[in-house]
């Protein structure tokens, strides 16, 4: 009872500053999410060889105050319906959280901002996606064998907002939407949600980032390769 209240407050706390929000595209998760965490957190990442970089995970905001957080995972309006996070922050690689910033430097002159729904993300959490998610939309999240590139500190979920509004604009799609709308090439909705899409798009694309092909919100850093998986929490990160 004392794990979930804390859960809640964290979420209440994340929000306090942030506009309505669209409500975000729900599942039903094939087991008890609570049950889902503290398995997975009895678990470990896959082992990896290679000669990885060492780990300098970066919190975008303070390289950049202009960027908004809306870290859903840290509250109940995410496709679980549960926050899964303890802290609404987001960390990526320092290259990677570099380039954003070029990003959002970029696109303050076209009338927007950034903001961030995800970014770096703890393995176990990873798991627990996989293993709350139906087979037939499990291509919509990692599998925690392989890792992601979130673990890597290498992804990020971002959209824009409106700097006149500060209101997040309209895309073909919801954040985490499971369904073809979130398709990085849907050739549906409004000519000027496909336009703002793409005016994302080819911010992050100048940068040295790629699009996921089922996501249109997801962004590969170029060099993920490059990062060990990673499952710190964020409570540890300094």
């Amino acid at each position: 009872m004392k794990r979930t209240l804390h859960f809640f407050c964290s979420a209440v706390l994340a929000c306090a500053t942030l506009h309505a929000q669209a409500p975000s595209f729900r599942i039903t998760p094939l087991h008890p999410v609570e049950q889902l965490r503290a398995e997975a957190l009895q678990e470990q990442p896959p082992k990896e060889a290679g000669n990885f970089r060492a780990p300098d995970l970066v919190e975008l905001i303070t390289l950049d105050p202009t960027i908004k957080l809306d870290i859903r995972y840290a509250t109940s309006n995410n496709f679980l319906g549960t926050p899964v996070y303890t802290q609404a922050r987001a960390f990526l690689q320092r290259p990677a959280a570099e380039a954003v910033v070029r990003a959002s430097n970029a696109l303050r002159p076209l009338g927007y901002g950034l903001i961030i729904h995800d970014a770096y993300r703890p393995w176990y959490v990873t798991k627990i996606f996989w293993d709350a998610t139906p087979n037939h939309q499990k291509i919509f999240v990692a599998d925690p064998k392989a890792g992601s590139k979130h673990n890597r500190g290498c992804a990020v979920d971002l959209s824009l907002y409106d700097l006149k509004t500060g209101e997040e604009v309209t895309m073909p799609s919801g954040y985490d939407e499971m369904t073809e709308r979130a398709y990085a090439d849907y050739s549906g909705g409004t000519a000027e949600e496909r336009q703002l899409r793409s005016v994302l798009r080819h911010a992050m694309t100048k940068e040295g980032f790629e699009v996921n092909p089922t996501e249109w919100w997801h962004f590969d850093y170029r060099d993920w390769k490059q990062y060990p998986i990673l499952n710190i929490p964020f409570e540890n990160i300094r």
